[in-house]
C-alpha cells in the first residue's frame, strides 16, 4: 500500500470524531442579524445551485457527515459525524455504510430513520415517487447505484465503481438529508430539518426568519433564540447597514476589498477575515448558438481575457488566477502557476493574444467593418454585474460588441440551466474543493450545472480514471491533465477568483471559517452574543 493510499485509508474507511466544544463563558439567547444579498427561488438546498440558499438553510439541516466547520479546507481527515455516528468502507470503495444516530427528531416531531436517508438520494438520483423541479447536483451521483437500509439505524451507499472521495460529496454543504414524509414542493416554502434552528418565514425581498430548535439532538445547542437574515441587494446599502449596527454579521464571503475600507474607515472595532475563495468568474459561452458553436469564435474570446484589469479594479490587487479547479495554496488539486502560463490566454504578453484572436475572427469574415453584436447576461447582483462591464469593454478588442442584460436570482439559474442565453458572465463555485463534484458537476456530459453543454467523450474516461485512483498524487497528475484539456477547449473560461470576506462584530462569537468551500454552510449551532 502507497503512502498517500495509507493516509486516504486512515482518513476514509473508519471514521469516529468528538464534536468540538465551544469556547467557555458562551451565553444564551439574542438573536443573530445578517444581512442577505439576494431573494432566493425557493428554500430547497437540492433545487438551488448557489449559497444564497445554503447559508441560511443549513441552520436547518443537518448531514450525514460534514468537514469539521474550523478547518481552512476540504480534507478526508476533517470529516466528522453528523447524524451518521460511524462510517466505514469496504476494501475496494465501493460501499460505504452509516451506522445512524438514534433519538434524532425532524421539527415536526416525526423520527429520523434510515428511511429518510434512502428517501433523499433517491430523490437525487430520480428515482423517487417525488421529483424535485430543478436538480443541479444530480451529476456528482451518476456512480451511486443504490442505497441499501437495515432497520432504522444503518444505510450503505452502494456504487458501481470504486470511489475513495465519495464522502466528500456528502460532508458538503449541499448534500443535507431531507425528510422521507414532506413533499419536495413544502420543502421550497417550509423546510423540514432536524438542525439547530426551524424555518420560520421567507419573505420575498425582505427577510427570512429562522427560531432556536428546542429539541435538538446535541445537547444545550444552539445557544442563540434565533436568526434573521435582512435581504439587502443594494452592496451600498448593505455595507450602510452593517455600519450602522443593524445586523451583527454580513452574508458569508459577500464584503469585496472596498467594503472593508468603508467598514474599517467606520466600524473600526469590525472584524472582517479576507480569504481567497473557490469562486471564479468565467466566461459562459453558448456552444449551440451560431457562430459560437465555432471553436475559433471561442478560442478567440478566451484568448482577447487580459486578467490583470480584473485583479486590479475589482479585486484591487487580491484574488488570484487559475484553471478550472481552485487556484493553490487554498486549493488543493489546481494547476501550478508555471503550467497556467502555457495555456491559451494566460500568457504574459496580451496583446499578442489579442493579435491571434483578432486573426481567428478575421478568419470567419468578422473586422472593423463587421462587428459581432451579442447580448451579455448576467445575474443582478455587484459580483456579477461589475465583471461582466469590464469583460465586453475586452471583447470589443476583438470585434465583439456586447450589450449587458441583468437577470434576477429566481431567474438566474433556471435560465442558464435551459441554455437560455448566448454569451453570460457567470459566478462558479462547487459544494466541495474535490475534482469528484467540480468535473461532474460543471463539465460533465448532460450535467444540469453544465451551462456551456461541452462535451468530451475522452475526457469523460479520465473523470473515471481520476474518481477510482486512491493515490492522492497520481490523482492529482490526472486532474492536472484534465484541467489542461477543459483550458485549451475553452470548455468555460475561467477569468479569475474572488478573495472575498466576511465582516463581524466581536459579540459575534464562535463563529466558523469554511474558507476552502464558502458552501460548506453556517449551522450557528455553537455560535453565541456575547451582549
Amino acid at each position: 500500500m502507497s503512502r498517500s493510499t495509507f493516509w486516504l485509508v486512515v482518513a476514509g474507511i473508519t471514521g469516529f470524531g468528538l464534536l468540538a466544544g465551544p469556547a467557555a463563558a458562551q451565553k444564551s439567547g439574542g438573536t443573530l442579524k445578517l444581512f442577505h444579498r439576494d431573494s432566493p427561488a425557493s428554500m430547497s438546498i437540492h433545487e438551488e445551485a448557489t449559497i444564497s440558499v445554503v447559508a441560511p438553510m443549513m441552520a436547518v439541516f443537518n448531514n450525514l457527515i460534514r468537514f469539521n466547520q474550523h478547518e481552512k479546507q476540504n480534507r478526508p481527515e476533517f470529516i466528522e459525524p453528523e447524524l451518521a455516528e460511524s462510517w466505514t468502507w469496504n476494501p475496494d470503495f465501493t460501499r460505504l455504510s452509516f451506522k445512524l444516530r438514534q433519538g434524532v427528531k425532524w421539527h415536526d416531531g416525526k423520527p429520523f430513520t434510515a428511511a429518510d436517508v434512502k428517501c433523499t438520494w433517491e430523490l437525487l438520483l430520480g428515482k423517487g415517487k417525488d421529483k424535485l423541479r430543478l436538480n443541479p447536483r444530480k451529476a456528482w451521483y451518476r456512480n451511486l447505484d443504490d442505497i441499501v437500509t437495515e432497520g432504522d439505524t444503518s444505510a450503505t451507499f452502494i456504487l458501481k465503481r470504486p470511489q475513495p472521495a465519495f464522502a466528500m460529496l456528502l460532508a458538503s454543504g449541499f448534500s443535507p438529508v431531507y425528510p422521507c414524509h414532506v413533499p419536495p414542493a413544502q420543502m421550497r416554502t417550509q423546510p423540514v430539518g432536524t438542525g439547530p434552528f426551524k424555518f420560520v418565514e421567507f419573505k420575498q425581498n425582505e427577510r427570512i426568519r429562522l427560531t432556536k430548535n428546542p429539541d435538538y439532538w446535541k445537547k444545550d445547542r444552539p445557544y442563540l433564540d434565533g436568526i434573521e437574515w435582512m435581504i439587502i441587494p443594494n452592496r451600498s446599502t448593505q455595507t450602510l447597514a452593517f455600519i450602522a449596527g443593524q445586523v451583527d454579521m454580513s452574508f458569508p464571503y459577500e464584503m469585496t476589498v472596498q467594503s472593508i475600507k468603508d467598514v474599517q474607515s467606520q466600524a473600526p472595532s469590525a472584524i472582517c477575515d479576507l480569504d481567497n475563495t473557490m469562486i471564479s468568474m468565467n466566461l459562459m459561452i453558448n456552444r449551440d448558438k451560431p457562430p459560437f458553436d465555432n471553436a475559433d469564435i471561442r478560442k478567440a474570446m478566451q484568448l482577447a481575457i487580459d486578467r490583470k484589469p480584473f485583479l486590479d479594479i475589482i479585486m484591487e490587487g487580491k484574488g488570484t488566477v487559475g484553471g478550472a479547479m481552485q487556484t493553490p495554496p487554498e486549493g488543493l488539486w489546481g494547476l501550478p502557476p508555471e503550467v497556467l502560463q502555457t495555456l491559451p490566454g494566460y500568457g504574459p504578453n496580451v496583446e499578442a493574444n489579442r493579435a491571434e484572436a483578432r486573426k481567428l475572427m478575421e478568419k470567419h469574415g468578422y473586422g472593423p467593418n463587421k462587428r459581432l453584436e451579442v447580448q451579455v447576461q448576467t445575474r443582478n447582483i455587484a459580483q456579477y454585474r461589475d465583471p461582466a462591464v469590464i469583460l465586453i469593454d475586452q471583447m470589443k478588442e476583438i470585434y465583439i460588441d456586447g450589450q449587458l442584460d441583468v437577470v434576477e436570482t429566481a431567474n438566474w439559474f433556471p435560465k442558464i440551466a435551459r441554455k437560455d442565453y448566448t454569451i453570460a458572465g457567470n459566478l462558479t463555485g462547487s459544494g466541495v474543493d474535490d475534482p469528484d463534484a467540480y468535473f461532474y458537476e460543471h463539465y460533465a456530459c448532460g450535467s444540469e450545472r453544465n451551462y456551456t453543454n461541452y462535451c468530451n467523450p475522452e475526457l469523460e474516461k479520465m473523470y473515471e480514471q481520476q474518481s477510482m485512483e486512491p493515490d492522492q498524487q497520481k490523482r492529482k497528475k490526472l486532474v492536472w491533465e484534465i484541467d489542461k484539456k477543459l483550458t485549451e477547449d475553452a470548455a468555460r473560461p475561467i477569468v479569475y477568483r474572488y478573495a472575498l470576506a466576511t465582516c463581524r462584530y466581536p459579540k459575534v462569537k464562535n463563529v466558523t471559517t469554511m474558507v476552502n468551500s464558502i458552501f460548506n454552510g453556517w449551522r450557528f449551532e455553537d455560535t453565541w452574543l456575547d451582549q
